[in-house]
């Protein structure tokens, strides 16, 4: 979708239905920084669609990690309904308000409050996103084996990704991956995104996601 695209899109009435219920339930308890209008539109709903240039959300399996107050995932739906959206948070606060924002936006996506790799939905999305929740090292073991054969896994990083890819090399392999894409877009003139694609060739191995626990202290 070219960025004239996603714009014409951010002006349907249901971003900003989206926008005036972050920021209402914002004053409540911690879902964003960024609440100016142009901001929320230009860092969190443009940077959660620009990938939809890149990939198809038509009819998949799709399984946003730690989506927070819903990016990437809920943008993206707002312009491809035809998305099977599963959503995984921690926090039961964030859950709960998803909930209401669904019922907002009249938009049919499954919500788990839970761990990623807790789900053992092994083997069963076509595309998994996940937007500033753990280091790449960390969500792959938690993504891959939960992706199909021939998926894709989008980390959302910032332009100093070098450093946390080179430290991810071996557990991508390890869970069957391998990097397909590294894209950067820019968001504003000062800023500017990196997507890291990452491609399911082979079935990760029997055992993984171990606990949260084992991941955060032994990184592959």
């Amino acid at each position: 979708m070219k960025r004239q695209n996603i714009l014409k899109h951010l002006e349907k009435e249901k971003f900003n239905t989206y926008y005036q219920y972050l920021i209402e339930e914002n004053k409540k308890f911690n879902l964003t920084a960024i609440t100016k209008k142009e901001d929320v539109y230009s860092k969190h709903f443009y940077d959660s669609m620009v990938i939809s240039d890149f990939l198809s959300f038509e009819d998949k399996k799709v399984l946003d990690i730690g989506a927070g107050a819903g990016f990437p995932s809920i943008p993206l739906m707002l312009v491809c309904d035809s998305m099977q959206l599963t959503i995984i948070d921690g926090l039961n606060k964030r859950i709960k308000f998803l909930e209401r924002l669904r019922d907002k936006l009249d938009i049919s996506v499954e919500l788990i409050h839970g761990r990623a790799e807790e789900i053992k939905l092994f083997n069963h999305f076509d595309v998994i996103l996940a937007r500033a929740v753990a280091k790449l090292n960390i969500l792959v073991e938690m993504a891959l084996p939960l992706l199909k054969i021939n998926g894709y896994f989008v980390a959302f990083k910032s332009i100093h990704f070098q450093d946390e890819l080179d430290a991810s090399l071996k557990a991508i392999q390890l869970m069957g991956g391998k990097v397909e894409n590294i894209i950067t877009y820019p968001i504003d003139e000062s800023i500017t995104h990196v997507y890291i694609v990452i491609k399911k060739l082979k079935k990760s191995p029997k055992g993984y996601p171990r606990s949260f626990a084992k991941i955060k202290k032994s990184p592959l």
